[in-house]
């Protein structure tokens, strides 16, 4: 037999009977090699932080990112819901899209055409807001393809991710005409998978050794759900906004790593949020999972590594957290926060923070850019949208007052262009 043991950040699985023994060696080993390795010249080796794009990933590892835990309401130090999932194969998946939670995202400086692939778990702003962000910023800063996203069907056709999802492409219609015919166009498609939200346990996408699930969630109304991963033998849970329900219980077992909300704890919610305590008790325990819950939750499915998520993670709120879930799980367990990292293997979870920059640029290209299509893309937006031709360049009215005063200055540009680059750029106009 074998159970799970959580040493220094890493989920363990080790003979039961050998716990204490496993632990002295390890704990053992570490301060021979620490010993053995300190140089007043060299680094120390192996580190507790992760820093983006230093590390290969191994053929049969996860690695999950958290982009985004935070609460409804988004601040600067916690974006709402957001996790990345990157495998040994090389496929990335984003699970919910939240407020705020794009900027976490251009921090690991991730070429763009390797994020394409979102799954929605519902339809809150802090679950889906800033996927326009990821739609139209990923075209911006390299990505070639267009952007695909999976969600749940509603219980009306209106209140789906497919309606969202064109809806939102009319919100953003002026943005799009003004950008066709100026830029490489091609990574700005956003296309839909919709499933039906009632399927239980039932395959929403397969590819590439790489099987995803769906299961109904019980928030709000009708329409959220929970997602399983699975590949290479690892199971990661994305529980996205839920009441404990018995779909989780039964869909969730044998995760690696499973991840649930674990709502503020309802005394916060009144002094901190505001509430009312008879608002704090029905958002807090019926909307949303609370502490208490979360832990009779994992202590049902008995994840390697438990993840609660959806809570404000301050020095005067995360330890209520802990304690509320401690009264009803004993298990292994990351109380999440934005840039937690956790490296999944067959043998050992590995838990630590990653380190990133705020000042970023376009991550590398992983394809050849392409110059803008000009008339050609517009013709081709024309036909998809029925928006005429001459709408998507300017009229007469604003062409009439170009300042022709700086011309001088930018065909300096343009021949400056020339010569670095040893090709010709007619100005525009002169064709």
């Amino acid at each position: 037999m074998s159970s799970r043991v959580n040493i220094a950040g890493k989920a363990l699985r080790v003979p039961r009977l050998e716990h204490v023994l496993t632990i002295l060696a390890l704990c053992f080993l570490s301060v021979q090699a620490i010993a053995q390795n300190v140089s007043p010249t060299e680094p120390f080796g192996e580190r507790d932080t992760y820093y983006p794009n230093t590390e290969a990933l191994q053929k049969d590892e996860m690695r999950v990112i958290a982009c985004g835990t935070g609460m409804p309401t988004t601040r600067a130090s916690q974006a709402a819901a957001c996790f990345l999932v990157e495998l040994g194969n090389g496929d990335k998946f984003i699970f919910d899209a939240g407020s705020g939670s794009a900027e976490r995202i251009s921090s690991l400086q991730i070429p763009y055409d390797f994020l394409d692939k979102v799954f929605i778990s519902h339809l809150h702003a802090d679950h889906f807001g800033a996927l326009a962000e990821l739609w139209i910023g990923g075209a911006l800063m390299g990505r070639q393809k267009p952007l695909r996203v999976w969600g749940p069907s509603g219980p009306t056709e209106d209140l789906g991710t497919a309606a969202a999802i064109n809806a939102l492409k009319l919100v953003y219609r002026w943005d799009l005409s003004g950008r066709v015919g100026l830029v490489d166009f091609r990574g700005y498609g956003l296309e839909v998978s919709e499933f039906d939200y009632t399927g239980e346990n039932t395959v929403v996408y397969e590819d590439n050794g790489v099987s995803i699930r769906s299961w109904p969630a019980i928030h709000s109304l009708d329409g959220p759900v929970s997602y399983s991963l699975e590949w290479n033998g690892l199971k990661f849970v994305f529980g996205g906004d839920t009441y404990p329900n018995t779909w989780f219980n039964e869909y969730a077992k044998d995760a690696d790593l499973a991840i649930h909300e674990s709502f503020v704890a309802v005394p916060t919610m009144v002094s901190k949020m505001g509430f009312t305590p008879e608002s704090a008790l029905l958002v807090g325990t019926q909307i949303h999972t609370a502490p208490e819950a979360f832990g009779k939750v994992m202590a049902e499915i008995q994840p390697r590594m438990a993840v609660a998520y959806h809570f404000f993670k301050d020095f005067d709120t995360t330890s209520e957290v802990n304690d509320r879930i401690r009264t009803t799980y004993d298990g292994p367990l990351s109380l999440a926060e934005d840039f937690m990292v956790w490296n999944i293997t067959e043998d050992e979870i590995r838990v630590r923070m990653a380190v990133v920059s705020e000042e970023t640029w376009s991550p590398p290209l992983a394809g050849k850019a392409e110059p803008p299509g000009g008339d050609a893309d517009r013709k081709t937006f024309s036909e998809k949208t029925d928006i005429p031709v001459d709408a998507l360049n300017y009229s007469g009215f604003i062409i009439s007052k170009k300042w022709d005063g700086v011309d001088e200055a930018l065909r300096g540009v343009y021949k400056e262009a020339e010569e670095a680059l040893g090709q010709e750029f007619p100005y525009p106009g002169d064709e």
